[in-house]
C-alpha cells in the first residue's frame, strides 16, 4: 500500500522531538482497528472492545481534520481529479459513523445513532458530488419528524404506499447483490494491495471498490437508524409520561373456588379449610367446658403400655390352651375345620359386585 501513497500528513515542526504520525500511518492504523473489532468474537460492551473504539475514532477524528486543512476534496472536481492516495480517505466518515454505532451504553443511545447518522450523511453527500455510484440520498431527519408521534395515529398504507415499499424492497435485494459481489473482489485485491506489490491501477480499483461498497452499507444503516430512533424516541416518551394514579380499593377477601355446588358440599374446598379461630380462642373455649387435655381428654396411649397389653392377651391364651379350657377348645377346633373346607380368601366379595 506504501506505493499507493506519497502525502504527508502536512507541515511538520522541525524543532519538536517527536514528528507528528502522517496522514496515511493515522488513518492506516485506525482502519486496522475497526476491522479488528469488526471481525472479533468479544463481546462488544466488553472494556477492552470499547477502548480500542475509542482509540480508533480518536485517530479518525484526527484524519479527518488533517485532511480538512489539506483541502484533499473540492466539490468543483470530478472523481478523476483525486489522486490514488487520497482516494481512501473518503472513508472517513463511514468509518467513524459505523464505530459510533459500536458504542454502548443505554442511556446514551439516542445520542449515539443521531451522531453516526450525522456521519453516514456526510459520507453520502461527499459520494454523491464525486457521482461514485448511482443512489438516492436519504430524507434529513428534520424537527417535525423527530417528535414522538404514536403509532396509532399513523394512516393506513394505501396502495401506492404499497407499490412504493415493493420497489424499495427491490432496490434493497439488488444493492445487496451488489454488495456482495462488491465483497467478492475486494478480497482479491486485499492482500496484493497491503503487501504493497500492486500497481496504482490496482490500489485505485481497491479504494474505489470500497467506497462503493461503504454506499450501500451506510444506506442500509440509515434506514435502521431512522427505525431504532422511532423505538427509542417512544419509549423515552412511555417512561417519561406520568402514570395515572388508579382509585385506591379495599383489599379483598379470601375466596374458594370449587367445580360446582355440589363437589363442595361433599368432598369440601379441596384443601385444609381455613383458621376460624386463633389458638387462643380454642383454648379458652374448652377452658370453660372443662376439656382440657390435663381435665378428661383421652391422652395417647404410650407405645410401652400398647406393647405390655398385647403381651398379656398373648399370655392369657397359651394359659388357657394349657389348662385345657372346654370353650376355648371348642373355638379352636370349629375354626380349623372351617378352614379345611374353605379355601383362603373365601367370602372377600370386595370390587367384585
Amino acid at each position: 500500500m506504501a506505493e499507493c501513497e506519497s502525502r504527508n500528513s502536512g507541515p511538520q515542526d522541525p524543532n519538536s522531538d517527536a514528528d507528528p504520525p502522517k496522514l496515511s500511518d493515522l488513518f492506516d492504523r485506525g482502519w486496522k482497528i475497526f476491522a479488528e473489532i469488526d471481525n472479533t468474537n468479544d463481546p462488544l460492551a466488553s472494556n477492552s472492545v470499547q477502548v480500542r473504539v475509542k482509540r480508533a475514532i480518536k485517530m479518525l477524528e484526527e484524519t479527518s481534520r488533517m485532511a480538512a486543512q489539506l483541502d484533499l476534496f473540492s466539490p468543483n472536481e470530478e472523481l478523476d481529479e483525486v489522486t490514488t492516495a487520497d482516494l481512501k480517505y473518503l472513508l472517513c466518515p463511514a468509518l467513524l459513523g459505523a464505530l459510533t454505532m459500536k458504542q454502548t451504553g443505554r442511556d446514551k443511545r439516542l445520542e449515539i445513532v443521531r451522531t453516526a447518522r450525522v456521519y453516514f450523511m456526510d459520507f453520502l453527500k461527499r459520494c454523491k458530488e464525486y457521482n461514485v455510484a448511482q443512489f438516492s440520498l436519504p430524507e434529513s431527519v428534520s424537527e417535525s419528524t423527530e417528535q414522538n408521534v404514536p403509532s396509532t395515529c399513523k394512516p393506513m398504507p394505501t396502495t401506492s404506499s404499497l407499490a412504493a415499499m415493493a420497489a424499495q424492497r427491490q432496490v434493497k435485494i439488488q444493492r445487496y447483490s451488489e454488495k456482495k459481489e462488491l465483497e467478492a473482489r475486494l478480497s482479491d485485491m486485499q492482500k496484493a494491495v497491503e503487501d504493497g506489490q500492486a500497481d496504482e491501477e490496482t490500489c485505485r480499483d481497491f479504494y474505489l471498490l470500497n467506497v462503493r461498497k461503504w454506499v450501500f452499507t451506510c444506506l442500509d444503516e440509515i434506514q435502521s437508524i431512522d427505525q431504532e430512533m422511532e423505538i427509542l424516541k417512544n419509549m423515552d416518551g412511555q417512561l417519561g409520561a406520568p402514570q395515572p394514579a388508579g382509585p385506591s380499593r379495599p383489599p379483598m377477601k379470601t375466596f374458594i373456588l370449587t367445580k360446582d355446588a355440589m363437589q363442595a358440599r361433599v368432598f369440601g374446598s379441596g384443601y385444609p379449610s381455613l383458621p376460624t379461630m386463633t389458638v387462643d380462642d380454642w383454648y379458652e373455649q374448652h377452658r370453660k367446658h372443662g376439656a382440657l387435655p390435663d381435665q378428661g381428654v383421652p391422652r395417647r396411649v404410650p407405645v410401652e403400655e400398647d406393647s405390655d397389653a398385647k403381651e398379656r392377651e398373648e399370655e392369657e391364651k397359651e394359659t388357657k390352651a394349657e389348662k385345657d379350657d372346654e370353650e376355648s377348645l371348642t373355638k379352636a377346633r370349629q375354626w380349623d375345620d372351617w378352614k379345611d373346607n374353605h379355601r383362603r380368601g373365601y367370602g372377600n366379595r370386595h370390587n367384585m359386585g
